[in-house]
């Protein structure tokens, strides 16, 4: 498979890594303008560095556009007279919908767009895709890049707004809720680098036993909670505080708010 990101920064970059890890490609181009910032993939056997994106299209299959959105409009434009039936265009681009894409590069093209959230960085991100394709196998393709990049889930386009709520803005909601257990745990008796570690690690736990298990939370919660017990004693006084409504209120408040920014038809 050959790919090219166009407009290789920080995401396109941790998107490279990515795919370099896993050996998932034949060829990969990377283009930026400023390709002096991309030396760390000179010596990497099939990477090819450029800032012509017009030569990267050309001789390759997948194209991911990891651009701001500002320039996503006129390389489109550019990108089209260049495009084949066998081209796959991925977006990474928030807030810029398929139906506007199509009037750019033409409703025959397969187009993806991709939300993922900056735990991609480390391949842990929840990345949600939608397409304008019937073809199974070109949403495979898709699913195949993120998968390797953390977990890919596909979804109606019209979802987009509220997966980026809860998956990418959902990354600063559970910073601060281990940033909360990190101050109480130093108000325990833990120094702040100890308590740190603390939070961290019981919350990847958490999540990986869900994820292992496929159990419901409280299924969970269920086997750590004893008849007068101090868990829940300590659960009943966050729900007493509004733990559980403080979370939906904010993702709820933040679905809200998206919606009121303008968004490119």
């Amino acid at each position: 498979m050959k790919i090219a990101i166009i407009g290789t920064g920080n995401l396109g970059k941790s998107i490279a890594k990515g795919l370099i890890q896993n050996n998932s490609f034949s060829q990969l181009f990377l283009t930026k303008r400023n390709i002096e910032e991309l030396n760390e993939f000179n010596e990497v056997p099939n990477v090819f560095i450029s800032s012509n994106n017009k030569e990267a299209i050309t001789a390759s299959d997948v194209l991911i556009f990891a651009l701001q959105p500002t320039h996503l409009e006129a390389l489109l434009k550019e990108t089209a007279p260049l495009l084949s039936d066998n081209h796959i265009v991925i977006s990474t681009v928030a807030g810029f919908s398929i139906e506007k894409m199509e009037t750019l590069i033409g409703s025959d093209t397969t187009i993806i767009r991709a939300m993922p959230n900056t735990a991609i960085a480390v391949g842990k991100s929840m990345t949600c895709l939608s397409g304008n394709t019937q073809e199974k196998e070109d949403l495979e393709i898709a699913t195949t890049i993120f998968n390797q990049l953390g977990t890919s889930m596909i979804i109606p386009e019209d979802q987009m707004q509220a997966a980026t709520v809860i998956c990418a803005s959902g990354i600063a909601f559970w910073m601060r809720l281990i940033r909360a257990t990190t101050q109480a745990a130093i108000q325990l008796g833990f120094d702040a680098k100890e308590a740190q570690e603390l939070a961290m690690h019981t919350s990847e736990g958490a999540a990986n036993l869900l994820i292992a298990t496929g159990n419901h939370p409280e299924e969970e919660i269920d086997k750590v909670t004893t008849p007068k017990g101090c868990t829940i004693e300590g659960l009943n006084e966050m729900e007493h505080k509004g733990l559980s409504a403080a979370l939906i209120q904010g993702m709820v408040a933040s679905f809200n708010k998206i919606n009121t920014i303008k968004k490119t038809p």
